[in-house]
């Protein structure tokens, strides 16, 4: 079983910074991808971010493309989601998730999900 636990989350103002964590335990695969993806009152969950843990390639979604960066600590087996230029339409509940394989924007296909973490941007 995995467990991921994200942090970072709370309320900022527009054109602030915020980094989310998440930190990951439990049983490791030798390819997986660590995900964001978020989720705003009355809306699908979107796809945010994502990260093959082995090679360090990545993916973002058309909304936070230039704006956030996703990046992982392999010693503290912990991924970060930096977030820049916060607008109030970035305002979601956030949450990790893990796959294994190949990095996919589908919600589905991931396996394991965190709690999640609220973030609300202010105008």
């Amino acid at each position: 079983q995995v467990q991921l636990v994200e942090s970072g989350g709370g309320l900022v103002q527009a054109g602030d910074s915020l980094r989310l964590s998440c930190v990951a335990s439990g049983r490791t695969f030798s390819s997986y991808v660590m995900g964001w993806f978020r989720q705003a009152p009355g809306k699908e969950r979107e796809f945010v971010a994502a990260i093959n843990w082995s090679s360090g390639s990545t993916s973002y979604g058309d909304s936070v493309k230039g704006r956030f960066t996703i990046s992982r600590d392999n010693i503290k087996n912990t991924v970060y989601l930096q977030m820049n230029s916060l607008k109030p339409e970035d305002t979601a509940v956030y949450y990790c998730c893990r796959k294994s394989g190949i990095i996919s924007t589908r919600r589905e296909a991931y396996n394991y999900w965190g709690q999640g973490t609220q973030v609300t941007v202010s105008s």
